[in-house]
């Protein structure tokens, strides 16, 4: 609604009720899909630099060498179910139920988590093995794509902690509202991503 304000020395100023609120969170968004498009290039760059060098074991192990394809596949099952339970938070959220949304965010995390430890566990037994980054351009390659993934989920890890309590103290307030929708289409980014890692990484990996 278009609204005046008159001083005694100046002209009628025009201007929206709310325009603040709207501006801000239009922005927030906007902001956030650049920078999750600044991260597709990175990820992009990861993957071609890892087309390039992938087939460089420098007399070393290969990929059927060292994959788990069981254990990634489980991996990969927890990164999936979180993305499904961070849908349900979702949900809840829109309906105003703030207990329920807290208690799905806190099931996305223990996903998450269960997803870095896996992580964590196959990269510790590739060192044990003797599999390290300097081994060859195809683990450096594969720790860089693969590790910068895992930082990622653990920074969403973070933020969804974060952001549980921003809502267990102010509620499903606009603002809070805004970042739960920034951190879900972050967590499904991360998804789609790890996708993109297991087919191109691990099965086609396997199947040189």
């Amino acid at each position: 609604m278009l609204q005046t304000a008159k001083t005694a020395d100046a002209e009628p100023v025009f201007h929206l009720e709310n325009e603040h609120e709207h501006a801000e969170g239009g922005s927030t968004m906007l902001g956030f899909w650049i920078y999750l498009m600044s991260d597709c290039l990175i990820f992009a760059m990861l993957f071609a630099a890892y087309g390039v060098l992938g087939g460089n074991y420098a007399a070393g192990p290969a990929p059927k060498d060292l994959f788990d394809l069981p254990l990634v596949a489980v991996n990969t099952s927890m990164l999936l179910l979180s993305s499904i339970t961070y849908g349900f938070a979702m949900l809840t959220m829109e309906k105003g139920r703030v207990a329920a949304t807290q208690a799905w965010l806190a099931v996305t995390g223990l996903f998450g988590l269960a997803f870095i430890g896996i992580e964590l566990y196959e990269f510790a037994h590739m060192i044990h093995e003797g599999a390290t980054p300097q081994r060859s351009a195809f683990l450096s390659a594969f720790f860089t794509l693969v590790g910068t993934h895992g930082l990622h989920v653990t920074f969403g890890i973070i933020w969804l902690v974060t952001l549980m309590v921003q809502v267990w103290t102010r509620g499903l307030i606009a603002a809070n509202r805004r970042r739960l929708m920034c951190l879900s289409m972050f967590w499904h980014f991360l998804d789609v991503i790890w996708i993109g890692v297991f087919t191109f990484v691990y099965l086609m990996g396997v199947l040189r």
